[in-house]
């Protein structure tokens, strides 16, 4: 896959999983508008029927109050007629003749308005009665254009009683005009209120706290809960006993300190789920991703392996060519002592060939727990001897030196002698492939408390911020431009930081691009 479609992938990828979660957060917003304007119009729905129903009730208790007021008075009302209407029809069909009267007459009981209210300004109050007759003759008795009011009629219904809208009306102005004055107190009690409240909101299905007051030109008066606190934002409102100009000083307010609570538990189960898929998904995408960026990773790594695999045994062999060029040379070639060193150096640098072979099964079996190293107490000074005395023909061959400063008083470290040496081998190594010019490096050892430091110093190429983080890492390897400019598969460093591991030790580097690296490896010491 290549870098462009690569990157078209993750792109669409990465906009496929902001819409989804945009989509997600706009239903979830959307979802919770629409249920606080529900809960805004059930509660004025409540509030508007709390209203009507303490006047309705105030009314009631009024006219009770009124009928055993003018029943206890026991004496016959003045009446005075206001009107009489009468109607006449005449039905051909059945020849019949109906006549109806409707008498509308005022009671005056004289009954005060001070009995209702001492503070109440003097009303008469008095009722309106309707007497109802209805008159039907049969047959001709009954001439078309003349009535004869001396005839009997065959059937006579007679009625009387209140004339409804009329009087209704009456009261009410009566009603609102005498409990105007009234304290609001004297009009509703706190626990009526709440529990008219109470039932209204439970038929809306409005099931959360509430605190309300009613207060009189922006005024708290008695008639409150002991919680109520005026909250714009949760705070709803509605005049109450209004009087005959529909005007009221008086206005209750019903506030709900769990409105967001309640108006979001009822998307809480889907919003959880909802939300709960959205993370497995960020989760499972980013993972995926992730996975995605390390095998394309890998997959680049592990072409530059295969283009650099050959050259990792460069130094071996070098080594080796320069260690027979050696033994060809006539001076050579008499001196047994410097033959068989020489052959040393050969044997040795086989084994290393054999060894970076078999590098990348060490990391792998290192990686599984597999490898067994056994360690002993060694002298880590001379593990530093026989790593330089591997990497030395190489080092005068390029006409460089390595300079050693052992201010340690305290050596002797428990170790595994092959492996240790192979990581002082491989930062020795490292120090010189990085090297344009010819490697100078130094080795200091020092004791801190109860360890031991080894730092080795070189004056190469150096690293960047992000090579010194990524270094220990198994196949990275820092490109300097040219592929082939430096060989190696990057296994080497990963494999000292496994060993140092191993140990029971700690290694880092310090470095600067164009000034060089210092490798220090941190040793716990048994003596």
């Amino acid at each position: 896959m290549n870098k462009q479609r690569f990157r078209l992938l993750v792109f669409l990828m990465s906009l496929s999983l902001i819409g989804i979660i945009v989509v997600q957060l706009y239903w979830i917003n959307t979802s919770l508008t629409v249920n606080q304007e529900q809960f805004k119009n059930h509660v004025q729905q409540v509030i508007g029927n709390v209203a009507e129903n303490l006047n309705n009730q105030e009314f009631i208790s009024f006219i009770t109050e009124y009928n055993k007021l003018k029943d206890s008075i026991g004496e016959e009302p003045e009446r005075n007629v206001l009107k009489e209407i009468f109607f006449y029809e005449r039905n051909t069909n059945t020849n019949e003749t109906i006549i109806y009267t409707n008498t509308i007459v005022a009671e005056n009981y004289g009954i005060n308005g001070s009995f209702f209210d001492k503070k109440a300004d003097s009303i008469n109050v008095g009722n309106i009665v309707s007497n109802r007759k209805t008159e039907i003759y049969n047959g001709n008795g009954i001439d078309n254009s003349l009535i004869e009011l001396n005839k009997m009629p065959d059937l006579t219904i007679k009625k009387s009683g209140n004339i409804t809208a009329y009087d209704k009306a009456q009261f009410e102005v009566m009603f609102k005009d005498m409990v105007a004055q009234r304290p609001i107190q004297d009009r509703i009690s706190n626990d009526k209120l709440q529990k008219i409240l109470k039932d209204e909101l439970d038929k809306y299905g409005v099931k959360t706290p509430f605190e309300f007051g009613i207060y009189s030109n922006g005024l708290a008066t008695k008639i409150r809960s002991d919680k109520f606190k005026y909250d714009k934002k949760s705070t709803y409102g509605i005049p109450v006993f209004q009087d005959n100009e529909d005007r009221s000083m008086y206005q209750l307010l019903v506030s709900f300190p769990q409105k967001n609570k309640f108006v979001f538990s009822s998307i809480l189960g889907i919003t959880s789920l909802s939300l709960l898929f959205t993370l497995i998904i960020v989760l499972t995408y980013s993972s995926a991703l992730n996975q995605l960026i390390k095998q394309k990773q890998i997959s680049e790594i592990k072409t530059d392996f295969i283009n650099n695999m050959t050259h990792e045994f460069k130094t071996p062999i070098a080594t080796i060519n320069l260690a027979l060029d050696a033994i060809k040379n006539p001076k050579i070639i008499n001196d047994q002592e410097k033959v068989m060193r020489y052959l040393q150096m050969i044997k040795d640098e086989n084994k290393r060939m054999h060894a970076q072979v078999e590098n990348v099964l060490r990391i792998s079996k290192l990686e599984k727990n597999e490898l067994d190293i056994s360690k002993e107490p060694r002298d880590v000074n001379e593990i530093i001897e026989v790593a330089i005395d591997h990497v030395g023909l190489i080092v005068e061959d390029r006409e460089g030196q390595i300079n050693v400063h052992f201010n340690a008083n305290r050596t002797t470290i428990l170790l595994n002698e092959v492996h240790y040496t192979n990581v002082l081998v491989n930062i020795l190594d490292n120090a010189i492939k990085y090297s344009p010019e010819a490697p100078i490096i130094d080795i200091y050892t020092e004791n801190v408390k109860d360890s031991i430091l080894i730092k080795i110093k070189d004056q190469g190429s150096g690293m960047n911020k992000l090579a010194q983080k990524r270094v220990f890492e198994k196949f990275y390897r820092e490109h300097t431009g040219d592929i082939h400019n430096v060989k190696g598969h990057g296994l080497g460093l990963a494999y000292v930081k496994q060993i140092i591991d191993d140990h029971n030790g700690e290694i880092f580097v310090e470095s600067e691009k164009g000034k060089g690296s210092t490798f220090t490896i941190k040793m716990p010491l048994i003596n």
